[in-house]
């Protein structure tokens, strides 16, 4: 009897603790509906607080982390717009910072996906609200007005990335149509320009997302990098380099000798991941009421593939925008 008891004590515990999460949840889901909505991407409706646009799922993650979230000195925080190139600078800093752990060729990114590996701070904090990921590299799409103010404050490292607008919009579509429930109609090209050029869409606006960060970067250099997606494109050794010096995860002289830049930058490669069999028939458990195909990450990985998208209209509405709202930065 007595070999019982710290069984039945420990499942006591675990009752009292999912009674408390599921109270915390649903205070959460009634905050979140008396908020203002907008029309959805992929969900019905989008939700506004503090300036920007989000999901239900993870603002209630985002309210729960203002809250309660304790950053540490040593964090590495990766910042994007959704489909701004998180997947493929998820595995560049993954495999950078820990390059000293794993073999190239029994590597986690062989065998799970990138965001398997790097963890959506937003996502984790809505199925654990009472406890951080125990990782040093986390991901997070929130914008830098929105950021607990722990992250700000720890001295941890902040990377940014910047995609083009037209190339993130045409992404964002995309992916969006395929999550979309089918009970909701077909999220119409036209309609989504609308909204996106409104900043109706996921974690926007557009603008005010980047120019948070950008300005953070020009104010607090040694704390905040902004990268763009493009530059990465055309030299990925470079700035692979310069986001290992960023991180204080420097190349030695001779790591770079004994090519093990070039060995990061072929792992993580759009061609070497999006071909990989985790990455074409696996899923990815964005939540524990939601799964996402794999699959779905991996479209092109390219730049200005928004040429074969958008009409003519369509992308002078977008620079119209973008323009007059980021004149300074692009």
């Amino acid at each position: 009897m007595a070999d019982l008891l710290p069984s039945q004590n420990f499942s006591s515990h675990q009752d009292v603790k999912q009674e408390e999460h599921q109270e915390t949840h649903q205070k959460l889901s009634e905050l979140v509906s008396t908020l203002p909505k907008a029309k959805g991407w992929a969900t019905q409706h989008v939700h506004y607080h503090q300036g920007f646009w989000f999901n239900q799922s993870p603002l209630q993650g985002i309210i729960t982390l203002q809250k309660s979230f304790e950053a540490r000195p040593t964090d590495v925080f990766l910042v994007t717009l959704p489909k701004s190139g998180t997947t493929w600078f998820k595995a560049l800093l993954f495999t950078i910072m820990n390059r000293n752990r794993y073999d190239f060729h029994d590597h986690p990114l062989l065998t799970a996906n990138p965001h398997e590996c790097v963890p959506f701070l937003e996502m984790y904090a809505m199925e654990n609200p009472n406890q951080r990921p125990d990782l040093s590299l986390l991901s997070t799409h929130m914008p830098y007005t929105i950021l607990p103010k722990s992250i700000l404050a720890s001295g941890s490292r902040i990377v940014y990335v910047y995609r083009d607008p037209k190339d993130t919009f045409v992404s964002l579509w995309h992916f969006m149509s395929k999550l979309r429930p089918k009970e909701l109609p077909p999220l119409v090209l036209e309609d989504a320009v609308e909204q996106f050029c409104s900043g109706k869409s996921s974690y926007g606006p557009f603008w005010d997302h980047v120019l948070g960060y950008w300005k953070a970067s020009i104010e607090w250099p040694d704390r905040v990098m902004f990268v763009k997606f493009a530059d990465m494109k055309n030299d990925p050794i470079l700035h692979a380099k310069r986001l290992a010096e960023f991180i204080s995860y420097p190349f030695s002289s001779e790591e770079e000798n004994e090519g093990v830049i070039h060995k990061v930058i072929e792992l993580c490669s759009f061609e070497n991941l999006s071909n990989l069999e985790v990455n074409k028939s696996g899923s990815y458990k964005a939540s524990s009421a939601s799964k996402i195909e794999s699959k779905t990450f991996f479209r092109q990985g390219k730049t200005g593939d928004w040429k074969n998208i958008l009409t003519t209209e369509m992308a002078e509405q977008i620079d119209g925008i973008i323009e007059q709202k980021l004149k300074d930065l692009v």
